[in-house]
């Protein structure tokens, strides 16, 4: 599990090498399932608390990268080629996004279905769905019993 102070400290250093810091900030966000962010707007790269705390160094290092990647990339470049390029000069070695653990603690709603599986929304479900683990279509056998946590 990543220490935040040192994240913080990485995504400062790494702003600093390949950003301008007087421009380009860095701050945590309460994401659940989106591990960071490059926002052009406000010239700023967050990362999830939640799944920071959850990772350990080498992921949440890949998240930075990732993040410093699309900033000096810009933001026509999306995952592009020269995103690409950028991304493997600066030492990103991941994919496109990220696919890892969710922080389905911080999830109200959780479900399971006749199997057992479990289920997290972080809205209320508003309509009734079946486990895609169980069954590849909708199917009433295999639907899913959502419970607010308390």
């Amino acid at each position: 599990m990543a220490n935040l102070a040192r994240v913080r400290v990485w995504a400062e250093a790494l702003i600093k090498m390949h950003l301008d810091p007087a421009v380009w900030s860095f701050g945590f966000d309460t994401a659940k399932r989106r591990a960071g962010l490059c926002n052009f707007t406000e010239k700023r790269i967050t990362v999830s608390r939640y799944l920071a705390s959850k990772f350990d160094d080498d992921e949440v290092h890949q998240i930075l990268l990732h993040e410093v990647a699309h900033a000096m990339a810009g933001p026509r470049a999306g995952h592009g080629a020269l995103w690409k390029r950028t991304a493997a000069e600066i030492g990103y070695v991941g994919g496109r996004t990220h696919d890892g653990e969710i922080a389905h603690e911080q999830a109200p709603w959780v479900g399971a279905c006749p199997a057992g599986h479990p289920h997290y929304r972080f809205r209320r479900p508003t309509r009734e769905q079946s486990c895609g683990k169980c069954s590849r279509s909708f199917s009433r056998t295999h639907l899913i019993n959502w419970r607010k946590r308390g």
